[in-house]
């Protein structure tokens, strides 16, 4: 939306420029160049209307007849983006800066639109190019940096990536820790894939050291530890989730799982989630904390616990995992229709989201740290409510 809303402005704010360039210049121009074409304001109409073919129709004949109109030119390259045909967009761009007797705030504008065009054609390399030398524009120095952020991304070049957040700080004094503490652990992921154990770690504490709320750099911390066999310090750092975002308490979980385990710690770990639950009613604490009723106090005793919490807190895992411990005390033929629930809830569970965006909706079976719909960090978090978490 904001996209769209620049291109909108992007013709009145150049209406505007050359309505005031033309009342500083003496009266003996021709009268002609002192007034809007008739022609440019109907395709204008066009566009603030939202009719973008009707608007290209007419700027092409505006073309025709004046074809030195540079607001005319950066409209229509514009249009031409939004409608998908990059390849028109570039060539009207590039006719543009072509031109010798353009302005420096012309040519840096039409510089910014032919680095658009480029990144929508996927023409990383050059749009890059482009951006870097807006940097020094001013009126495109923090719109160019954060084109660069989003090409660093696609490319998967963490270390430009935080050293071009590093100069938006700077530049702008918007504090980038965030997404900067993901690029760390970007790098670490890479690390690891390459058996660096070593600097893994050290990327995940600086992703820790930017970001002391980033959840995904304690989760790799405590991935890392358990490698090491370090099962007590591995425990300490995926327990700093709960403080951190609680939300991805269900993340931990599983790795606390397998640590408390092996320290033959059963009695903690359960104890730590029934504190918990007092601040929050996780599915997945209540999964675990039936699994370890059921083994240390019996079937009974699991099924009244699942089936508190779930009139608590409406689940459909629960009522899977409620169905689950009933088949098994139940005699035919009521274990027979037990068991069609427990198919209907296994396909409903097999088929159904477990992440999803809150800014855009994306919704995924597996935790993406960049939402792949909207590409915003942190925005994918367990769903909540009855189908959910």
């Amino acid at each position: 939306m904001l996209l769209e809303t620049l291109f909108l402005l992007l013709p009145v704010a150049a209406i505007s420029g050359w309505v005031a360039g033309r009342r500083s210049k003496p009266d003996v121009q021709d009268a002609r160049q002192n007034t809007i074409s008739p022609i440019y304001l109907k395709g204008l109409n066009y566009l603030l209307n939202e009719q973008p073919d009707k608007a290209i129709d007419v700027f092409i004949k505006l073309l025709e007849v004046d074809s030195d109109t540079i607001e005319t030119h950066l409209a229509l390259g514009s249009l031409f983006r939004r409608r998908g045909e990059v390849d028109r967009a570039i060539r009207i761009h590039q006719n543009l800066i072509a031109r010798p007797s353009l302005t420096k705030e012309q040519r840096s504008q039409s510089l910014f639109e032919l680095g658009q065009d480029y990144l929508r054609a996927g023409l990383l390399d050059r749009a890059e190019a482009l951006f870097s030398d807006l940097i020094v524009s001013a009126p495109h120095t923090e719109v160019a940096l954060n084109y660069l952020i989003d090409i660093y991304q696609q490319e998967k070049d963490w270390e430009k990536a935080i050293e071009t957040a590093r100069r938006i700080e700077v530049k702008t004094g918007n504090k980038q820790y965030m997404r900067v503490a993901h690029y760390y652990c970007e790098l670490a992921e890479q690390a690891i894939q390459k058996g660096d154990k070593i600097r893994a770690h050290k990327l995940v504490k600086k992703a820790l050291n930017t970001n002391k709320n980033s959840v995904r750099a304690s989760l790799l911390d405590g991935k890392l530890e358990i490698q090491n066999g370090n099962d007590k310090t591995a425990i300490k750092s995926l327990r700093r989730v709960e403080q951190q975002d609680i939300s991805y308490l269900g993340e931990a979980i599983p790795l606390l799982v397998e640590c408390y385990q092996r320290q033959g710690r059963m009695d903690d770990l359960v104890s730590y989630l029934e504190q918990l639950m007092t601040q929050q009613q996780a599915v997945s604490a209540v999964l675990v904390l039936s699994e370890q009723i059921q083994k240390q106090k019996g079937e009974t005793e699991a099924i009244h616990f699942v089936t508190e919490s779930l009139k608590k807190h409406p689940s459909l895992k629960l009522m899977d995992k409620l169905i689950d411990l009933n088949i098994k005390q139940t005699a035919e033929p009521v274990r027979e229709k037990l068991e069609i629930l427990k198919t209907v809830t296994s396909k409903l569970l097999a088929n159904k989201s477990v992440y999803q965006c809150h800014l855009c909706g994306f919704s995924s079976k597996q935790l993406y740290w960049q939402c792949p719909g909207c590409r915003t960090w942190d925005s994918l978090k367990l769903i909540q409510g009855a189908e959910g978490d």
